[in-house]
């Protein structure tokens, strides 16, 4: 297990958020903006999209492989989403953090949990679509699923939202650039924005609307 110490030398930042908030690519913009930030990409059971790379979106590995990973307690977190595993290397993220590197984790509220557990050092900041209709306008205009399974993301990221209650911060993406500035001052330390900690009012009242 990863302990406290492991992240002295760099800082553990869990990013997680529904599908269709836009998190994938605050995470590229965060990690092209700070040279000391990597990325830890995660092992999925999932078949690789048209643009995704193996070993640069996640690892790509069948059921089986990831039931023996699991099995040996290679994985800080590991969570099901829609029907597919996926699962956060430990020693990955311990080799990054010994090197001096802050880590950014992006995964959904389940793995956050876990991580949570383990590390309670980590940063954990939730990501908000501005509305559940922008949400859903998303979700339909990647055009790569079923108007079913599009209605079961858009089900399932409602309710993802209710826990956003239990991260650091919370941040609402309406403006990318915006969403993108608030992220990094959190990355480095320095939350410097009032809308990005999750005990300010009129961030709770924003979220309660996105709700409803």
């Amino acid at each position: 297990m990863l302990s406290e110490a492991a992240t002295a030398a760099g800082r553990l930042i869990v990013l997680a958020a529904p599908s269709g908030a836009g998190k994938t690519t605050l995470v590229h913009r965060l990690v092209q903006a700070n040279a000391d930030l990597r990325f830890s990409v995660s092992y999925t059971t999932r078949p690789p999209r048209p643009n995704e790379a193996e070993g640069r979106d996640y690892h790509f590995v069948d059921r089986e492989a990831f039931a023996a990973m699991l099995a040996a307690g290679e994985f800080l977190e590991h969570a099901e989403v829609f029907d597919h595993y996926y699962g956060t290397s430990r020693s990955q993220v311990d080799r990054l953090l010994h090197a001096g590197h802050n880590v950014i984790l992006e995964i959904d509220w389940q793995g956050a949990r876990q991580v949570r557990a383990r590390m309670t050092a980590c940063i954990c900041v939730f990501i908000l679509p501005p509305s559940v209709d922008e949400l859903h306008r998303r979700l339909t205009g990647r055009g790569t699923d079923t108007p079913a399974v599009i209605e079961r993301r858009f089900r399932d990221a409602l309710s993802d939202m209710s826990h956003w209650q239990e991260f650091d911060y919370a941040v609402i993406n309406d403006d990318l650039v915006v969403a993108a500035s608030e992220l990094d001052a959190i990355v480095v330390g320095h939350p410097a924005s009032a809308a990005s900690a999750t005990d300010n009012p009129a961030l709770q009242q924003r979220i309660a609307r996105i709700l409803g």
